[in-house]
């Protein structure tokens, strides 16, 4: 199938002019089947629209969706001197997330059945829980018993959510409120803690300390994520699994975080290649024995591209993120994918099998042209 026309817009959440905007992009065939992808929503993800629309849809117009592969990998050369990480790599994703929907439709099957089948329908969800840092112990304690009673999740992350140009704010205000949690949910209930990049080494390790005292399952970003040795050394020194990825944005570095010492990554779909990047992340992890356990908060597009993606793990071993406002945009699409009993419900539909209102859509969309 022909590829006939690429088409990139913002869609707003809220209503118009009230809320943030995701990033989208639409990949047209001949006969008018469509695939839709997203990319990283970070200050609206107006850069990685741009690119797409200026230096990648004319390429793409006239070729044949099947060629997917040699066609965005032609398209990262082509953009190499934009970074590559980040932006380029973002739109990348989009596109290819489009284009695996729209080869789903074609061919009359979901997307997890062309990336051979899935192990698990329903994947269990865990809840991410932002403003640590912001808040007091007392509210952390509340919201946190408010997320496990409402989402009934299998797992509780705390996030920080701190300032990143400043290190080590408050370690023992932090180490109190982790305490406060596990005390609140009795000790076994799985949580992990997410630093958000807030700490020095010796702040981590004491930390990371802590946390292997109560029980925590992972402790996430603890350094910048440009400190990759340093991070490898903490998973080295501490017991607790030390994750890193998010900001991530290649294979290479991904392999990178691996080679240093990292034992569990958290690259995100919709910022380092789409489906087809996090199956080669997969690949790698499995071949060094590492979790692959992605960022995800997006909770539309990106986020149902990533079931597709982690139902076909065999020993996957987190659960799927769930993040504050995952119900945005549910206005536009007539399917969202909502938690049940703490789980998502994989789509047998073809492509992604989401459904949407195109009136809602249409009504939200902000349309971003080549410049």
């Amino acid at each position: 199938m022909k590829i006939t026309k690429i088409e990139t817009f913002q869609l707003e959440w809220a209503e118009p002019g009230q809320g943030f905007r995701s990033a989208f992009v639409r990949v047209e065939g001949e006969d008018g089947l469509f695939g839709l992808g997203e990319t990283s929503p970070m200050q609206g993800g107006l850069a990685s629209l741009i690119v797409i629309a200026n230096d990648m849809a004319r390429d793409l117009v006239g070729q044949d969706v099947l060629d997917q592969a040699v066609l965005l990998d032609r398209l990262l050369h082509k953009c190499m001197k934009l970074g590559p990480e980040g932006v380029v790599t973002g739109a990348i994703a989009a596109l290819d997330i489009a284009m695996w929907d729209l080869k789903g439709k074609l061919l009359d099957l979901p997307v997890y059945k062309l990336l051979g089948g899935a192990w698990q329908g329903r994947l269990p969800c865990y809840s991410s829980m932002g403003g640590g840092a912001a808040n007091t112990v007392d509210w952390l304690v509340k919201t946190a018993m408010q997320r496990v009673e409402t989402e009934r999740p299998a797992a509780l992350k705390l996030r920080r959510d701190g300032d990143r140009t400043k290190q080590d704010l408050d370690v023992a205000g932090d180490i109190a409120k982790a305490r406060a949690v596990r005390k609140a949910l009795g000790d076994d209930f799985p949580l992990a803690f997410d630093a958000n990049n807030g700490y020095s080494l010796g702040a981590a390790i004491r930390v990371g300390r802590e946390l292997e005292d109560l029980g925590y399952i992972w402790f996430e970003e603890p350094l910048q994520h440009y400190n990759v040795a340093a991070t490898g050394e903490l998973a080295r020194r501490l017991d607790i699994t030390v994750s890193a990825g998010e900001q991530t944005y290649t294979l290479q570095g991904v392999k990178d975080l691996i080679e240093a010492g990292v034992r569990m990554v958290q690259p995100d779909i919709i910022k380092m290649g789409g489906i087809s990047g996090l199956m080669q992340c997969q690949a790698i992890a499995a071949a060094h024995g590492v979790e692959l356990a992605p960022h995800q908060t997006q909770p539309t597009i990106g986020h149902m591209a990533n079931l597709h993606m982690l139902s076909t793990i065999m020993l996957r071993s987190k659960p799927v993120e769930l993040c504050d406002g995952w119900e945005r945009a549910d206005s536009v699409f007539r399917n969202p994918s909502r938690p049940v009993d703490g789980h998502f419900i994989l789509p047998t539909a073809p492509g992604l099998g989401l459904e949407f209102d195109a009136a809602a859509m249409t009504r939200r969309s902000i349309p971003v042209r080549a410049q």
